[in-house]
């Protein structure tokens, strides 16, 4: 009886989570030069996403899509030698970028493809992730099909589309012609997915047979793992539970406080808490981390050791509860006009049957408490990242007023607010994630042998995030006019040379024949 709840819960948790939607395929590609036989990036300032502090000028030489050398030519304000350049042959591809910072294609760790919106393209989230440099996104769940993920995963990989690179998970139990309810059934289906072409399996929850079933033949499966540690079912596994049994990535950040509990094993809920409701869901949720063992103690030490040996990692995806702690800063953001699709605008309004759209009297107690959760979960983060622990970056876009791109450039600042300097955070944004996913030997960083997946932007982004949003950054000249610089200028993805702006321009002109036409 006990483990049929337990599987009732978990149904629920994923119907309640994410519901499968039409998402409209994305066309075939018509943008982006390349890749080239030889291509030199000539003069670029280089941020190689290892923790290296930025060096230059340098030039790149990519062949296909390859990069096959990184030279340093000079030193800043001197005129650079040609004798110290790779030489260009006649028919390479030259592209002068001298002083514009070069960093690694971004991977959003938690990228979902539209989804939950009905009628979305799929154009959409594609070019707003490329546009703002995200050349690799983790689809953690796949809710519009497995079929449907697997065929855009395959044309994004022959570039047929303009999309970044897709690494399919799969939602536990989705393309199943039954219910699982034990843990032999729960392997069959971990190998079903494998040989399906899946490459991870997102979790929300199961019974611990189950889990510790599904987990193993994961990892027999050579299949990532992720969990979305859900209120219905932390208190049989909460994050470390989950850990210890081979979890290797967990998602925002349920499970965490309450494995550092040590006063109480159930979350304080009020006697009225109804979880279907999410203005309770949302609301309780804010004063999770305030019950938390406090930083410095035996516990908080404890389970931080010994999920950093486990090798674990945090995807904590801030920028999606960030609407918790101010809902009106991110209702009115400045995209929302000019990038924000008229379906995604209307699923993020206060409904009671939209999945994060939960501010149906939302107070200033609210926004207090959630300021407090996320100071305290910040913490935990820069303490886990200092004491040698991987934390991530993801975005979980489409969802409480955050959009593709803009919602993951958000993800960088508040890293940065909690305590990371600049350059772990763009670690955190690329190597990291690459690391997750079992790719560190081909994206991540910008050395010799990787994925040509790189992001240009003419100004700093270490100095200041903001330059990478895609409406750019305002600020004062000089001459005492203010305007808007910045905005990524190039991605680069498998040696193939978009022109940022112009994809914007595209979703901008997508965004409006959308309002004019209903």
């Amino acid at each position: 009886m006990k483990q049929l709840f337990n599987l009732l819960i978990t149904l629920l948790v994923f119907s309640n989570c994410h519901l499968s939607a039409a998402t409209l395929d994305a066309p075939k590609r018509s943008e982006g030069e390349g890749p080239f036989k030889r291509l030199i990036l000539r003069g670029g300032i280089l941020i190689n996403g290892e923790g290296a502090p930025p060096t230059g000028p340098v030039d790149i030489v990519v062949e296909g899509n390859k990069i096959v050398a990184v030279q340093s030519v000079g030193a800043p304000g001197v005129p650079i030698k040609e004798s110290k350049r790779p030489k260009a042959k006649p028919n390479d591809k030259v592209i002068d970028i001298a002083g514009h910072y070069v960093l690694p294609g971004f991977v959003d760790l938690h990228g979902h493809i539209a989804g939950s919106v009905d009628g979305l393209p799929a154009e959409y989230p594609f070019k707003l992730w490329l546009a703002h440099g995200i050349t690799t996104i983790r689809e953690p769940g796949s809710f519009n099909g497995v079929d449907w993920t697997l065929k855009h995963q395959k044309l994004s990989q022959s570039n047929a589309i303009t999309a970044p690179r897709i690494i399919p998970y799969v939602g536990f139990n989705m393309d199943w012609n039954k219910q699982i309810t034990t843990p032999q059934e729960a392997r069959k289906w971990v190998r079903h997915i494998a040989k399906k072409g899946a490459r991870g399996i997102k979790f929300f929850g199961l019974p611990k047979a189950m889990m510790k079933a599904a987990l193993d033949e994961a990892k027999k499966q050579k299949l990532g793992t992720a969990m979305h540690h859900a209120q219905l079912n932390v208190v049989g596994t909460n994050a470390l539970d989950s850990a210890r049994m081979g979890l290797t990535t967990m998602e925002h950040w349920y499970g965490l406080p309450e494995a550092l509990f040590e006063d109480k094993v159930i979350q304080d809920y009020p006697l009225d808490y109804n979880y279907n409701n999410e203005s309770h869901r949302f609301g309780e949720a804010g004063r999770l981390w305030k019950a938390a063992a406090k930083q410095g103690s035996d516990k908080w030490n404890a389970v931080r050791d010994e999920l950093i040996a486990l090798d674990f990692t945090l995807n904590p995806t801030m920028t999606i509860y960030e609407a918790s702690r101010d809902v009106m800063r991110e209702r009115n953001a400045e995209w929302h006009q000019d990038y924000t699709h008229p379906k995604l605008m209307a699923f993020f309004e206060p409904n009671r049957e939209s999945h994060g759209s939960y501010f149906f009297d939302w107070t200033t107690q609210n926004e207090i408490d959630w300021k407090e959760n996320f100071r305290i979960w910040m913490d935990f983060l820069n303490d886990y990242k200092n004491h040698g622990g991987r934390v991530t970056t993801g975005s979980d876009s489409g969802y409480i007023y955050k959009i593709f791109g803009f919602g993951y450039i958000r993800e960088l600042e508040l890293l940065q607010e909690a305590g990371f300097h600049p350059l772990e955070v763009i670690q955190s944004a690329t190597l990291n994630g690459a690391e997750a996913l079992g790719l560190e030997n081909q994206i991540g960083s910008i050395i010799p042998g990787k994925l040509a997946d790189l992001v240009i932007v003419e100004e700093n982004p270490i100095a200041n995030f903001k330059v990478l949003y895609g409406t750019g950054h305002y600020r004062l000249g000089l001459d005492n006019v203010a305007q808007r610089i910045g905005g990524v200028k190039y991605t680069i993805k498998d040696g193939i040379v978009f022109d940022a702006k112009q994809l914007r321009k595209d979703v901008k002109a997508l965004v409006k024949q959308a309002k004019e036409n209903p």
